[in-house]
């Protein structure tokens, strides 16, 4: 079975991260675990179920957003196999989250991004890589000017809707179908304003909505890189991983082959150039 643990500080994860010979792939879980939120209490499952059924085990850490901007400077982070940034907004800490979110991207590790984790990495693709230093998230500044992350017309919370993923897609391959009915709860999604600005700079938004709303987001050239504004962690039965979660844990697993045979950094230095802030 799956153990999931909880890195309380940067010296754990560091112990574990260099002791552990096994090969498995190990997995960071950000976000403030709590039993009331219902994806936190699945995703033990969920995890169990990938090993038993796919033969992809995964080393899980729990890493609070308070906890994760002091293992990124640490390089604990960049350790990893896979960043998952998981729903539960507000954060305890922003900068935590987002400090994930760019070791995850700079560092080709794959990453994937559920509720919250998709808001803010929109938020740290448009900080980081377009410039827009004050753009904000309205559940985490109400009162900002410049709401990148803005509240929803209509609640998403309890919501079950189709998606269309971009043939030739990383989104599509990692659904294995261009739709896919998925469920939300959620309350805060993009702000179109600044969308072609994070288009033009290489987020790809690869997913929409009936509405023509973005939906899902990645990053071309990047390993794996994919953040959803649903929840895939909440369809079906635990029994039965979602395909996204599925494809991260493949993801993780084959970088943990190449960490392995020491070429991660070579094989993605070139292509993850362009994604790389200016400062």
């Amino acid at each position: 079975m799956t153990t999931a643990h909880t890195a309380h500080t940067a010296h754990r994860a560091d112990t574990a991260l260099t002791t552990d010979a096994s090969g498995v792939a190990r997995i960071a879980l950000v976000g403030d675990r709590s039993p009331h939120v219902t994806s936190h209490t699945r995703i033990p499952l969920l995890l169990d179920a990938l090993a038993a059924r796919d033969g992809l085990v995964l080393d899980a850490y729990w890493i609070p957003t308070g906890d994760a901007a002091a293992e990124a400077a640490a390089g604990n982070l960049a350790r990893f196999d896979a960043v998952w940034v998981l729903p539960g907004s507000p954060y305890a800490s922003e900068a935590g989250a987002l400090a994930a979110i760019r070791v995850a991207r700079e560092e080709g590790i794959p990453f994937l991004g559920t509720c919250g984790g998709f808001q803010h990495t929109l938020l740290e693709y448009a900080r980081s890589v377009c410039g827009l230093a004050h753009v904000a998230h309205a559940e985490n500044d109400p009162g900002a000017r410049d709401l990148l992350i803005a509240p929803l017309a209509c609640s998403l919370v309890g919501h079950e809707g189709l998606v269309r993923a971009e043939p030739g897609s990383l989104a599509e391959a990692a659904l294995g179908a261009e739709r896919s009915m998925e469920r939300y709860h959620c309350n805060y999604g993009p702000a179109p304003r600044h969308l072609p600005a994070l288009i033009a700079h290489g987020l790809r938004l690869s997913g929409h909505d009936e509405n023509g709303q973005a939906r899902i987001a990645e990053l071309p050239g990047h390993p794996f890189f994919l953040a959803t504004l649903f929840q895939p962690e909440l369809r079906g039965d635990t029994a039965r991983p979602h395909p996204i979660i599925r494809a991260l844990a493949a993801a993780a697993t084959r970088h943990a082959a190449d960490r392995r045979r020491g070429g991660v950094g070579a094989r993605i230095a070139a292509t993850l150039a362009a994604s790389r802030s200016a400062g």
